[in-house]
């Protein structure tokens, strides 16, 4: 890709919207991740302990307990009967990402996160070209064996190399190996596959991914007739191809609303608008030129 293209996505909805705007769902997305992993190393760090654990296991002010359900379900495959308060836990955060969008997790909390969109933003911009083809359901593959591994050698497996723990871990105490294991991530990405990372590999992201099949909270392409094809929005959203039906099929009769279960809901889509096509909505909402053709049909 051209680097000046790179430079240029953007542009339109920072003349249009401003700078606040047009960057307002990423500022927020950045201090959601940064926040909640701050929360988790003031204990160590200084001693303040509103949570203890991490984001795989966690107890909130000594009485909310967190799991998370991919780590439980590798802990039961492994032979390991979990206590009440684990089974608490992962049912809070089913219930929690069931409603609000199962990979949110990977947008709004994984702290590896802003590494992979530092790459991809990098990527944009020293115009790198070429990928390596991996299909996007590697990510389910690599969930399923993992499972299947945590069953056969009784340990949690995937939490061996998750980069997420690995990243806390060396916060917390350092470790050649944990930072050589984020830099591949960064790396991987750089230069093999564009959001490889994420979109192809990661089964963190894949488990949420079946967790929010039937969420409720959504964006929706609600304007599409305002859209002037910048293609902005393909260039920044971590999965591009779960934007083309609901932007693009006004004609069919097919909902505005982005139903995949891969949109991470990082809002990105709706800073670098210019036209403020997309929002946040509700899973069946309806866009007015639906309502509107609908009203037309009937009369």
């Amino acid at each position: 890709m051209n680097p000046l293209h790179g430079n240029l996505i953007g542009k339109e909805a920072l003349d249009a919207k401003g700078w606040w705007r047009s960057h307002q769902w990423l500022l927020f997305r950045r201090v959601s991740q940064l926040g909640l992993l701050m929360v988790f190393l003031l204990g160590p760090w200084a001693g303040i302990w509103i949570v203890k654990g991490n984001l795989s296991s966690s107890l909130t002010l000594n009485v909310l307990p967190l799991t998370d359900p991919y780590v439980l379900l590798q802990s039961v495959a492994a032979g390991y009967w979990p206590q009440v308060t684990a089974l608490i836990g992962a049912s809070i955060i089913l219930g929690f990402y069931a409603l609000l969008g199962g990979r949110a997790y990977c947008a709004w909390v994984c702290p590896v996160n802003p590494i992979t969109d530092f790459a991809a933003w990098l990527r944009l911009r020293l115009g790198i070209r070429g990928s390596a083809h991996l299909s996007r359901d590697t990510r389910y593959w690599i969930l399923a064996m993992t499972i299947v591994v945590s069953g056969v050698t009784s340990t949690v497996a995937w939490e061996w190399i998750n980069p997420v723990t690995l990243l806390h871990r060396g916060l917390l105490f350092g470790g050649g190996l944990v930072w050589a294991v984020v830099s591949t991530v960064f790396l991987f990405d750089l230069f093999v596959i564009q959001r490889g990372w994420c979109g192809r590999v990661c089964p963190v992201g894949a488990a949420y991914s079946l967790i929010g099949l039937k969420s409720v909270v959504r964006v929706s392409a609600r304007n599409r007739t305002s859209c002037n094809d910048c293609a902005d929005c393909y260039a920044v959203c971590p999965e591009p191809t779960i934007l083309k039906v609901p932007l693009k099929g006004e004609s069919a009769g097919t909902s505005p609303v982005v139903l995949s279960p891969n949109c991470t809901n990082c809002g990105r889509c709706i800073d670098v608008c210019s036209k403020d096509v997309f929002v946040f909505s509700m899973r069946f909402t309806k866009s007015p030129c639906t309502e509107h053709n609908a009203a037309s049909a009937q009369s």
